[in-house]
């Protein structure tokens, strides 16, 4: 890694439903609020969700907002030691899981052989696509 950079730190999401977004995040999730600010040129919300170790959710309200089909961030991966605990606490919020749990083994490339991941998709509440990702190596 080079030493500018020093990990992942947050994805931004934009969200027409404040509460039913933080109560996603927060509740369903488990992420703790970090920073909470109004954003200076329309007073808006914003907030930063510790995911853990360090690593961010930040929602901007935007009660205009309407989710493109196809964003620029294509997904955004949540690391995982429980995934299908995770994936029933989704699941009992009523999120839609778009791929459910399962088992993939990924054919590296650079020499670490056959990795074996568990995953699984939702849609969040802002139309934002997240993946659940366990595994043992990254």
């Amino acid at each position: 890694m080079s030493a500018l950079i020093s990990g992942f730190h947050h994805v931004c999401i934009k969200t027409r439903d404040w509460e039913r977004t933080l109560a996603f995040y927060r509740e369903t999730l488990g992420f703790r609020e970090k920073l909470a600010w109004n954003l200076r040129a329309t007073g808006r919300r914003a907030m930063m969700l510790d995911t853990g170790d360090g690593n961010y959710i930040e929602v901007f309200e935007d009660p205009d907002y309407a989710p493109s089909p196809n964003g620029a961030v294509i997904h955004f991966a949540l690391r995982t030691a429980s995934l299908d605990e995770v994936a029933a606490r989704v699941r009992a919020a009523g999120a839609a899981i778009t791929i459910e749990p399962k088992d993939v083994v990924l054919a590296a490339t650079n020499g670490l052989g056959p990795v074996p991941i568990r995953i699984f998709f939702c849609e969040g509440p802002s139309g934002e696509v997240i993946e659940f990702f366990q595994n043992t190596i990254t």
